[in-house]
């Protein structure tokens, strides 16, 4: 069985890792096509497991430009051959419009398309033009799948899409593997040293993350804390500027991507999210299963994620001034950070593990190709 993937772009980050986990989990009886709008970001197939064929072909059509009916088609064409399309979010909606218009000329596959959040042009609010087109991009799909209750409700209300159609899968994660604690080396360019506390977090350094935010929270914390930052991205200038300006440069460190997310955040003693739009971050979900108290915005649904004991620290999604105050009331009470740790832990143990997930995605696909089970 051959699945085709289309991304707008398979850089590292909570979509496309958890797209590397569902892979490696169906295992060597599928083999996978996956295709990113940008040929250089595809940092994310370096984590699929080497046994399974996996191609990432650069002559697709693009992904980007008019939705005229000869791209359109020329789109279709290409998903040709396979036995499910899987698209993701808003940077493959004309290939999920390709499959609508020309399904049942081209005899196509079916397609299940996957939306787990929004870029900064639509981080404050859905535009409507993008709504009307999702309705009659998504009319033939044989399901949408969204990770929070906020992106069941925009699909159900703003989209349009039937019941039926709308799976919501929270993601998931091998919890027991964040057990443990690393190595103080575990990551490259960086040691921690005794009598230091790290405040951490795990994204791409894009706009809708809104780093230089979480810098400006940190700048107030004691010298022996640190910011570690794993992620890499072109906000990566923005986020050094603003440490440069506030004069902690030497204390905010960038190391780059790490593939391993199990193996170094248990080095953190305080995760922080600072993203202007979120729906259901896996990143939370790791720091969780680490043990980790958790601050962050009240976007998507993290403020339900988390443990009742840290749900105090989920600040209003613009309160800036609250969400570094949360950060120096947990980073300055060692006590209180593990508590709500220890309750998070709990917590991501009982709800998130990873094999309920996979389980449910199984289950869609099959239902997609009408068969009893998948793969």
């Amino acid at each position: 069985m051959h699945i085709l993937h289309i991304h707008s772009n398979f850089n590292a980050g909570g979509k496309e890792l958890r797209s590397v986990k569902l892979i490696n989990a169906f295992g060597k009886a599928l083999e996978h096509t996956i295709v990113s709008s940008q040929p250089d970001a595809l940092s994310a197939a370096s984590a699929i497991d080497r046994s399974i064929v996996v191609r990432c072909p650069q002559d697709f059509p693009p992904l980007v430009g008019k939705p005229l009916p000869g791209r359109l088609q020329r789109l279709a064409g290409a998903m040709r051959g396979y036995d499910l399309v899987l698209t993701y979010n808003w940077g493959a909606m004309d290939a999920a419009m390709a499959h609508t218009v020309f399904r049942d000329f081209l005899s196509l596959p079916p397609l299940v398309h996957h939306e787990d959040g929004f870029n900064e042009d639509e981080a404050g609010g859905l535009k409507r033009s993008r709504n009307w087109y999702r309705r009659l991009a998504l009319g033939r799909a044989s399901a949408l799948v969204v990770p929070s209750r906020r992106l069941e409700a925009i699909a159900l209300d703003a989209w349009q899409q039937p019941p039926a159609k709308v799976r919501r899968i929270v993601n998931g994660i091998d919890t027991a593997a964040f057990a443990h604690k690393p190595k103080p080396d575990a990551l490259p360019r960086i040691i921690k040293q005794p009598g230091e506390k790290w405040l951490g977090t795990l994204a791409g350094l894009r706009p809708v993350k809104n780093l230089p935010r979480l810098v400006r929270a940190f700048s107030g914390l004691p010298d022996e804390w640190q910011l570690v930052i794993l992620g890499e991205g072109p906000e990566r200038d923005a986020i050094r500027a603003e440490a440069l300006n506030l004069k902690i440069a030497h204390r905010v460190h960038l190391p780059g991507f790490f593939a391993d997310p199990e193996k170094a955040i248990g080095l953190f003693d305080l995760f922080a999210l600072s993203s202007h739009s979120e729906q259901f971050p896996v990143s939370v979900v790791e720091a969780m299963a680490a043990g980790l108290a958790v601050v962050s915005p009240g976007v998507g649904d993290v403020a339900d994620m988390v443990s009742p004991e840290n749900r105090p620290y989920i600040s209003s999604a613009g309160d800036e001034e609250a969400f570094a105050a949360n950060i120096a009331t947990l980073a300055h009470d060692n006590a209180l950070r593990e508590v709500v740790g220890t309750a998070n832990r709990k917590r991501a143990t009982a709800e998130y593990d990873q094999n309920a997930m996979v389980a449910a995605y199984r289950s869609v696909y099959a239902q997609a190709l009408r068969k009893p089970r998948f793969p």
